[in-house]
């Protein structure tokens, strides 16, 4: 019966130091706190990102595909014209702005994900796209904030970047897991 009795205690033993070495690793890595899976997202930003220099207005933006990252260069927010009003205003003194074009391979749930806190915007014909869902982990910056939206198959989308303090960014596109 000892051995079982060792064994019984070990086990009570091991739950809380496991919980306690999780709670380490998340304090020492910020990227971990995300509650979705972004091991999607977490490995287009270790990859090299593709540059890219965002639209001014929405006449004809550089297209970007899903699952990739791109190091966008953003304009001072005050030379860009946005085809859609942003969803949350944003002073142009200090801040930097961008217009990129996307069509989604298969209609479903996407997630953009930036490695800056910024606003995020997506309009198909002319109006924006809710957001579905987000996240944001301060202190992490691959990525810093995630903002999923339900968008349509081969259909045209402007992405809308605005309110950042940073004159680049980082940004990938990824189909939501389970979708």
């Amino acid at each position: 019966m000892r051995p079982l009795t060792i064994a019984a205690a070990s086990l009570m033993l091991a739950a809380p130091l496991a919980a306690h070495a999780q709670q380490n690793s998340v304090a020492a890595d910020p990227c971990a706190r995300y509650q979705w899976d972004v091991a999607p997202e977490r490995a287009l930003f270790a990859a090299a990102a593709s540059p890219i220099t965002a639209a001014k207005n929405g006449g004809a933006p550089p297209r970007i595909a899903t699952n990739r990252a791109y190091r966008v260069q953003l304009a001072p927010a005050g030379q860009v014209e946005f085809p859609a009003a942003p969803g949350q205003a944003s002073p142009a003194e200090g801040n930097y702005s961008g217009i990129l074009a996307l069509t989604v391979p298969a209609s479903g749930s996407y997630r953009v994900a930036v490695d800056q806190a910024m606003w995020i915007d997506v309009v198909a014909d002319m109006r924006l796209v809710p957001p579905t869902d987000y996240e944001a982990e301060h202190g992490c910056e691959a990525p810093r904030k995630i903002v999923q939206f339900s968008l349509e198959a081969r259909k045209p989308l402007i992405l809308q970047l605005s309110g950042t303090g940073q004159p680049a960014i980082t940004i990938t596109i990824v189909r939501a897991s389970g979708d």
